[in-house]
Formats: C-alpha cells, sequence, structure tokens
C-alpha cells in the first residue's frame, strides 16, 4: 500500500478558505479524483473548516492544520483538521429531523448532517489539547 500525505496549518479565518480550497484541489486533482467525490469533499471541506474559523477559537483566531492522507488501497483520501480550540465533537449532535419543515426544525447541525452523509467515513477524538475530526472518501 502506498500512501502520500499533505499538511497544511493556516489560520482560522473564513477568508483562509480560498488558500485551503487550492490545497485541497490541487492534491485530489493529483491523485485523479472524480468530480463527484472532489465536489462532495469540497464541500465537506468548507464545512468543517467554516465551523472551526467560527467557533473553535471565538472571539479570538488560532491556526488549524489540515492533513490529507492519500492510500492507494483502496484508493481514498482522509483528511485530517486539528485545532486547539474549544473541545467539540460533531459526531455527537444529535442529526437534525429532516421530516420537519425548515420553521419546525432546530436551527444548525444540518452542515454537519450532510457531511456525515456525503462522507464514507468519519471519526473525531480529542487528544493533547486538540480536536482531532477525519473524514474520509473514496476517490472513485
Amino acid at each position: 500500500m502506498i500512501t502520500n500525505e499533505y499538511e497544511i496549518t493556516i489560520e482560522a479565518r473564513k477568508d483562509k478558505l480560498d488558500d485551503l480550497m487550492i490545497f485541497i484541489d490541487s492534491h485530489l486533482e493529483e491523485f485523479d479524483c472524480s468530480m463527484k467525490a472532489q465536489m462532495q469533499i469540497d464541500v465537506a471541506v468548507e464545512e468543517l473548516f467554516v465551523n472551526i474559523a467560527n467557533y473553535a477559537y471565538a472571539p479570538e483566531i488560532g491556526n488549524a492544520t489540515i492533513r490529507m492522507i492519500f492510500s492507494d488501497e483502496p484508493g481514498e483520501v482522509t483528511i485530517v483538521f486539528i485545532d486547539s480550540g474549544v473541545p467539540y465533537d460533531p459526531l455527537k449532535k444529535d442529526d437534525p429531523d429532516i421530516t420537519l419543515s425548515v420553521d419546525e426544525r432546530a436551527i444548525g447541525g444540518l452542515g454537519i448532517f450532510m457531511v456525515k452523509k456525503s462522507m464514507d467515513d468519519m471519526f473525531y477524538e480529542y487528544k493533547d489539547g486538540q480536536n482531532i475530526l477525519s473524514i474520509v472518501k473514496k476517490l472513485g
């Protein structure tokens, strides 16, 4: 099994999202990621990074490290988000009841729900004072 790993550390600010997306997309293209998978990954990365930017360090600003780990067997990428902000496990939040109308539904949680549904796997741990959230997506 061949793995390749890439990492970027940037300030967790919404105006840094474009820099992050250039980093993500350039590596996805390098590994022949399908357009459908790339679009799903882009939406997930944007949602997770903006959540870190908005909530992890508020009202301060801190850094986020994003690591991409490509594995040729079974042809997937794991993207790991690491921040030293407030401990928060988004996987513990109940999924929104999407059978309810927008007016009846509680505010929040839809973005993480979309990430969970579009990724092949998702993991969270809090270790050494850091939130570590990983998403896994098959490239094909």
